[in-house]
């Protein structure tokens, strides 16, 4: 058997197209067919995440850590008596793609359970596939809300987990008592509708529309000079001046970049930023940086004994001490050990089984506290303000009391205020709360 497996792993480094994780999974594979394996012996989780492109700076992580997540469940005995196996795809920053590759994911490697997709719009492709085929998918990013899906289960933050917090943040007076806005973002759903709530809740405030400036840039946009004058421009009228920053993707790298030549630091104009972690922190010179935010659920560099031993393992398991951990890992790890725990509650990994079984589901995260699995299918999450520091690590400047509720569909908004999400009473996720009706799931 040994032979075998040895004989296979050479093949495969010989292929071009190969990563070292992709060799691991490779060989767990091998290993599986060796011993050799029954259908029956086995669960597939599906791993849906792009590994070129211009998404591949932040989701191969997310495929990486969901490897070594398996990996250990196995370690621990499997799940219902069987050994997990990971079906890895890469829809490699391709929209359309993603619905392809998770139909095949469903219909042909027969997965139990898919977690995936960062963007809106990789999302929103594959809703329909999920619906259809009656499977579940876990999303582990934040996102703009306005959407709940009987097969879908948000671990990532919703506007009222990041959005609005970051915004109070910066309206107090620890925050710098921000009067002007630029809301600067990648051109598609979540920077789009994000900032639709965002500019419902600023002019609540009292904002002016003419302290308020958008923007939008379409995905890998590099040539920021223009745009970086046009910011420093609004920002020199004598109020106090911040951008929000919805800029998703390796576009963040000559963002901050241009940032740094243009002299902006977070003393004059700051940016508050949401798709900036350490991840995409990596690959920048951070010392021009210091003191711009990021609003998270987690940070690497908060200290509790649960993300100490997180970080130990990640570095074990990747072979490098250097390697980061961000927010979306975290979620990664707070829905897979929810849909073990809800698998192992409904004694089954059949989708509809385990659906019912999710919602109240109590996992802990890894900054301290219990997160749990609620009826719109979102979940309960601390909210963190971080500082960027020189090492690429975030000093947390404020945070929530306690865990936040995620909210399915704003009340700042006119057409969504008066809808809630229930999928355990009501099986529902856009019910109107005046009209007493269910009027879809999104």
């Amino acid at each position: 058997m040994q032979k075998s497996i040895e004989a296979a792993a050479k093949r495969l480094r010989g292929s071009r197209w190969l990563t070292a994780a992709g060799l691991a999974v490779a060989l767990t594979l091998g290993f599986m067919a060796a011993r050799p394996a029954r259908a029956d012996d086995t669960i597939k989780v599906g791993i849906l995440h792009s590994l070129s492109g211009t998404m591949a700076i932040s989701e191969t992580t997310l495929k990486d850590v969901m490897l070594m997540l398996i990996k250990e469940q196995n370690e621990k005995g499997g799940l219902l008596g069987k050994k997990l196996v990971p079906v890895v795809v890469d829809p490699a920053s391709n929209w359309p793609l993603f619905a392809e590759k998770a139909r095949e994911l469903i219909s042909k490697d027969h997965v139990a359970v898919v977690f995936g997709c960062w963007t809106s719009v990789s999302r929103k492709s594959v809703l329909p596939v999920f619906k259809e085929l009656d499977n579940i998918l876990f999303y582990p990013v934040q996102f703009e809300g306005e959407e709940s899906e009987r097969n879908v289960f948000y671990t990532g933050a919703a506007p009222n987990q990041q959005a609005i917090p970051a915004v109070d943040y910066l309206m107090s007076k620890d925050g710098g008592s921000v009067k002007r806005w630029v809301l600067e973002g990648t051109d598609y759903v979540y920077p789009r509708t994000t900032n639709k709530i965002l500019l419902a809740y600023l002019k609540q405030k009292g904002v002016a529309d003419a302290d308020i400036m958008v923007n939008y840039t379409p995905f890998g946009f590099s040539d920021w000079q223009t745009e970086v004058s046009k910011i420093k421009a609004f920002g020199s009228a004598g109020k106090k001046t911040a951008v929000v920053s919805t800029i998703n993707g390796d576009a963040n790298v000559p963002f901050y970049k241009e940032l740094g030549n243009q002299g902006i630091k977070a003393t004059d104009i700051p940016v508050m930023a949401f798709s900036v972690g350490e991840e995409e922190l990596a690959g920048l010179d951070t010392k021009p940086l210091v003191g711009h935010l990021a609003a998270w659920n987690y940070f690497e560099s908060i200290k509790t004994p649960a993300n100490r031993k997180f970080i130990a393992e990640w570095h074990n398991f990747i072979g490098n001490a250097k390697r980061v951990t961000n927010d979306p890992m975290e979620a990664h790890y707070i829905g897979f050990n929810m849909w073990v725990k809800a698998v192992e509650k409904a004694g089954t990994t059949d989708p509809d089984k385990v659906i019912a079984a999710l919602p109240g589901i109590k996992v802990p995260n890894l900054t301290g506290g219990i997160s749990t699995m609620l009826p719109n299918h979102y979940i309960t999450k601390p909210v963190y303000i971080g500082e960027i520091r020189p090492d690429g690590q975030f000093d947390v400047v404020w945070k929530t009391k306690g865990l936040v509720p995620g909210d399915a569909w704003s009340k700042y908004l006119p057409g969504s205020k008066n809808y809630i999400a229930d999928w355990v009473k009501l099986k529902c996720g856009h019910y109107g709360t005046v009209t007493k009706k269910c009027s879809g799931s999104s």
